[in-house]
């Protein structure tokens, strides 16, 4: 069943849900990025964050009809993969 089908007041709330389950996501990401054991859960949570706060911005987007914040997660996308880089490398020197 694709959203066309759907009404407007059930896309919206079926739209709705996936971003409270989003968002409990970065929740529990967040605490593992915040208690994570090692630093590879950590890293693991990092990413998770990276990818779910764009996730939430397109889900806002659609849901506010607000075009700009497309532009806003893509920007965080590109911020997210600079960052990984940079946590990997740091990780291989620290390892060498």
């Amino acid at each position: 069943m694709s959203l066309s089908m759907l009404n407007p007041s059930s896309e919206a709330a079926l739209l709705l849900l996936a971003l409270a389950i989003l968002l409990i996501t970065l929740m529990i990401g967040l605490r593992r990025a915040w208690l994570g054991p090692t630093i590879q859960d950590r890293f693991t949570a990092l990413l998770l964050l990276g990818t779910g706060g764009v996730a939430t911005l397109l889900l806002l987007s659609v849901l506010m009809s607000l075009p700009a914040l497309i532009d806003v997660a893509l920007v965080l996308a590109l911020l997210a993969v600079v960052i990984t880089v940079a946590l990997t490398r740091t990780e291989v020197i620290e390892n060498d």
